[in-house]
C-alpha cells in the first residue's frame, strides 16, 4: 500500500514521478516532506477536470490570490472554504461527498475545512462529520481535521466535551486522541483555550479514562495535555498524577506521568 512508501527525505530527493502522482491525486503523501511538496493549485485543477467541475477553478483561483503569504495550511484552508461556498452557491453537496474519500489526503484536508468552517452546522453536527477525519490512516487529515473545529470548540466547551467523553471509549486510538490533542489548552499553532487554562479540571471527563490507554500515540496527546497544563496550573497536574500513580501503577501512565511533569522538573 502506498501509505508504507518511507517518502522522500528531502525536496531535492522527490522523484519527479512521485510528484506528479501526488499533484495529479494518485497517490497520499508519505510523510511531511512530500505533504509540503504537494501544489495544491495543480491537484485542485486536476481534481476538479476529473470531475467536470472546471468552472469551480477561477473563483476559487481568485481567492487564492488574495492571499498576503500562500503556505501550505493558507493554501488548504481557502481551497477548503473556496470548495464549500462555491458549491453552496450551487447546491453541489454531492461533489464533496464525492471527494471526501479520495486517495489524496491533501483533498481530504480541503474537506474537513468544508466542515469545521461551515457555520451551517451546529457543534455536534460538525463533530459527527469530522470524526471519520479524526480517524484517518493519514498524519496530515488527523491535524487539519481537529484544527478546522478548534474554534467551535472554544465557543462551545462544555458541550464538546461532553461529546468527547462519549470518544474516549472508541476503539480508534486515533479517534480517542483527537478528543485530548483538540482540546489542548496550548495547542499548538492555534488560539489558546483560556477557560482550560484556568481550569483544566474541566477536561477530567475525558483525561481520566485515558490516563492509561493502550497506545503511545494517545498517551502522548494526554502527557502533552496535562504538561500546557502545568505552565498554568501547577499544582492540578501535580495532584493528579500523584493521584494517578497511586490509582493507575501502570506503564502507560508512568509514561504520561513522566510526560506530564517533563517542564516541572526541569
Amino acid at each position: 500500500m502506498e501509505q508504507k512508501r518511507k517518502g522522500a527525505r528531502s525536496f531535492n530527493d522527490l522523484s519527479q514521478e512521485i510528484l506528479n502522482q501526488l499533484n495529479s491525486g494518485e497517490i497520499e503523501s508519505a510523510n511531511l516532506t512530500e505533504w509540503l511538496a504537494v501544489n495544491q493549485t495543480l491537484l485542485l485543477q486536476n481534481l476538479l477536470q476529473q470531475h467536470n467541475k472546471i468552472h469551480y477553478l477561477e473563483p476559487i483561483l481568485a481567492e487564492i490570490a488574495k492571499l498576503k503569504k500562500q503556505t501550505t495550511n493558507t493554501l488548504n484552508e481557502t481551497i477548503g472554504v473556496s470548495l464549500l461556498n462555491e458549491t453552496s452557491k450551487r447546491n453541489d453537496s454531492q461533489f464533496l461527498k464525492d471527494i471526501s474519500s479520495h486517495t489524496s489526503d491533501t483533498v481530504r484536508c480541503w474537506i474537513t475545512y468544508t466542515i469545521g468552517l461551515n457555520s451551517e452546522l451546529s457543534l455536534s453536527e460538525k463533530l459527527e462529520q469530522i470524526q471519520p477525519f479524526a480517524a484517518d490512516t493519514h498524519f496530515g487529515v488527523r491535524e487539519i481535521s481537529w484544527m478546522t473545529v478548534r474554534q467551535s470548540i472554544i465557543a462551545n466547551l462544555e458541550e464538546s466535551l461532553q461529546i468527547f467523553t462519549k470518544w474516549t471509549s472508541s476503539e480508534n486510538e486515533n479517534v480517542r486522541r483527537f478528543t485530548t490533542e483538540a482540546t489542548r489548552p496550548r495547542g499548538v499553532w492555534c488560539e489558546h483555550i483560556e477557560a482550560l487554562k484556568q481550569n483544566p479540571e474541566l477536561a477530567l471527563p475525558i483525561l481520566e479514562p485515558l490516563r492509561s490507554d493502550s497506545s503511545k500515540y494517545v498517551c502522548d496527546s494526554v502527557g502533552n495535555w496535562l504538561n500546557d497544563a502545568s505552565k498554568t496550573q501547577p499544582q492540578f497536574v501535580i495532584d493528579l498524577c500523584k493521584k494517578w500513580e497511586n490509582e493507575s501503577p501502570t506503564k502507560a501512565t508512568a509514561y504520561i506521568v513522566k510526560k506530564a511533569m517533563r517542564t516541572l522538573n526541569k
